[in-house]
């Protein structure tokens, strides 16, 4: 089994726990993510930090942000 990977992804217009809990949902929904970590900054550009078996697909996890209500924000 391949080593699991862990990535940063900055996610913009999240404002509260709320906020939180969707994302790691959304996250924790995508196949072979085995933990998420989000780093609330109100009014600023949040961090989830996701633990996963495979490296994610940029498609994918644009597409589970997005699901959740927010946008990945530019690197």
């Amino acid at each position: 089994m391949a080593e699991p990977t862990t990535t940063d992804y900055r996610i913009s217009g999240m404002t509260c726990e709320h906020c939180v809990m969707s994302v790691d949902e959304a996250f924790r929904e995508l196949p072979g993510v085995l933990g998420v970590v989000v780093d609330l900054q109100v009014g600023g550009i949040s961090t989830a930090t996701v633990t996963s078996e495979r490296p994610l697909g940029d498609a994918e996890v644009a597409a589970a942000v997005d699901d959740a209500g927010y946008a990945l924000a530019e690197a």
